[in-house]
């Protein structure tokens, strides 16, 4: 008895409480404790029984679940008392959940017996990208019938091929259907990696997966490489092996001039195609497609009964301002046709009948808010607007020139940059002819220097028509480029200063005939037969000024 006393004192129960939980459960230490327990929930104390030998008919003694946490003993049971004990325990723990705990445990099981929603479908852009060959627009000059890429796709001998153009034209649906387009049981397979996202490792595992897949299908694979250009020279090399043993076929797109940023063993494994920008009346093809298809259209964008319709004059805006992009185009009219259909759903209130969209120049006026201007400060584009601007003020046409200055403004070129360009133009074109203009481009860099964007583009553009309209003399600058011509190929042998020419600053240098000789010209108004180019060059003549 005093081992038991212990052990129930080790419990945490004074000795005297535990001394008559024993007494009144007759020894018997578990039902001691569930009359302690008891005890403290305000229950009456079990009376004590003898306890009686069990017979083979007699069921298990049931033991209460708070024994059974208490000592961690699980007792077996048959499969009605288990089945009874659990329905118990869930309602036992149903009810000790704190209200709040058991309202949001409610939500949630609402949450997930209702269905889950549909998501949206993608932008209308994305949808109405070209399928096959056929429904790419604005590239006649390689998808005519008799062009390159039709002839190598008859006779199903992809060529390895690098993509350049705007970032609107449609590289990546040209490449897609391209693969598409080689009939039913292609013998390609496409895939497409983007040189931003992706490393050397995830190429390399698309070339083993396209030499597995050819040795078990007999399928080539065509990897489309999207900004090839942001590949680094040792990235680009390890296309070089897989290309020329014909594991892939190569399909790069780039933005920027491939002479510049790809590599030449890259360039002569693959025939570089131009794509040429979209003009508007390819805009207002692709619109009118877009209005005019039910699966995929601007009837898809919204999952009710609408009918759309575009005005002609939105339209017309929209082929005109959106400077050649047809994503740019495709997501704004998919914005206004979101914001008419919200206004005709005001308007009527019926949600079965049917309801007429009509898109006006307004909606995708809201929806352009400005002019797209297409221009990359440190891409193909920058350096196109800053050389027409230079031949613009070269040919002096003034109005030429202000409008590239301004493309180039309104696109967001760095003022300063024109301004030093102006500056070496003043030199290089203008010249003897007008010293004045360098003084004017120096003093257009200053101003704008201090006053800054928007208010130093009326000094841009001031300087500008001065050089525009000022004489030109490239004499200068031919001048000088006949000099360093002959001193690069050493006509003449770079031969030293003669020393007549020379600085005789101390008596060991006059004594080794440094300044022996000169002639001093404002003391010797004639001096004419002296010489200033070295011996070899003499009578050589630079600059041609009359």
């Amino acid at each position: 008895m005093e081992a038991e006393i212990e052990q129930l004192v080790s419990m945490g129960f004074p000795t005297d409480l535990a001394a008559q939980a024993l007494a009144a459960a007759g020894g018997n230490l578990l039902q001691a404790t569930d009359w302690l327990l008891n005890q403290n929930n305000h229950h009456p104390p079990p009376i004590a029984q003898t306890p009686t030998p069990p017979s083979s008919n007699s069921s298990p003694p049931v033991v209460q679940p708070k024994i059974n946490r208490f000592f961690h003993f699980h007792p077996k049971k048959d499969q009605t008392q288990q089945e009874y004990e659990e329905i118990e325990g869930d309602e036992q723990s149903h009810s000790l959940v704190h209200p709040r705990k058991r309202k949001k445990l409610a939500e949630n099981q609402e949450n997930i017996q209702k269905p889950s929603p549909e998501p949206p479908p993608p932008p209308l852009a994305e949808r109405m990208r070209p399928r096959v060959l056929d429904e790419v627009v604005g590239q006649d000059h390689l998808l005519a019938r008799d062009g390159l890429l039709r002839s190598a796709i008859g006779v199903g001998r992809l060529p390895s091929v690098i993509l350049w153009g705007p970032t609107w034209d449609g590289k990546t649906s040209i490449a897609k259907a391209i693969v598409s387009s080689c009939g039913g049981s292609s013998s390609y397979r496409f895939v497409s990696l983007s040189a931003v996202t992706c490393g050397v490792k995830d190429v390399r595992e698309a070339v083993e997966e396209a030499r597995k897949s050819k040795l078990k299908t007999s399928k080539s694979t065509v990897l489309f490489l999207d900004e090839v250009h942001r590949f680094n020279k040792a990235q680009q090399d390890s296309f070089l092996p897989v290309i020329e043993d014909g594991s892939i076929v190569f399909i790069g797109a780039t933005t920027e001039n491939p002479s510049f940023h790809l590599i030449t063993p890259l360039l002569s494994r693959c025939r570089v195609l131009t794509l040429n920008p979209l003009e508007p009346h390819h805009i207002t093809m692709l619109v009118k497609r877009a209005v005019s298809y039910e699966d995929r259209g601007l009837a898809a964008s919204l999952k009710r009964l609408v009918k759309f319709e575009v005005n002609d004059d939105a339209i017309e805006f929209l082929s005109l301002h959106c400077d050649g992009d047809a994503r740019v185009a495709l997501n704004a009219l998919e914005v206004a046709a979101t914001t008419a259909s919200a206004r005709a759903k005001e308007r009527n209130t019926d949600e079965d009948s049917w309801v007429s969209v009509v898109v006006s120049v307004d909606e995708v006026k809201e929806a352009l808010q400005c002019k797209h201007l297409a221009y990359d400060r440190a891409g193909e584009e920058h350096y196109n607007l800053i050389s027409a601007l230079h031949k613009s003020m070269r040919g002096s046409d003034a109005d030429a020139a202000i409008y590239w200055l301004a493309r180039m403004v309104e696109g967001g070129e760095e003022p300063l940059y024109i301004a030093r360009r102006l500056v070496r133009f003043a030199s290089e074109d203008v010249g003897l002819a007008d010293p004045q203009a360098l003084t004017q481009a120096v003093s257009c860099y200053q101003a704008c220097h201090f006053i800054g964007m928007p208010e130093c583009n009326v000094i841009l553009a001031q300087c500008v028509a001065y050089l525009a309209l000022a004489p030109k003399s490239v004499a200068v600058y031919r001048a000088m480029g006949s000099a360093q011509k002959v001193v690069k190929e050493s006509i003449g042998q770079n031969e030293g200063v003669p020393l007549h020419l020379r600085n005789a600053p101390t008596k060991l240098m006059k004594d080794l005939g440094y300044g022996k000789g000169y002639i001093y010209p404002p003391d010797n108004p004639d001096s004419s037969s002296q010489t200033y180019l070295p011996p070899s060059l003499q009578g050589y003549k630079f600059l041609h000024w009359p």
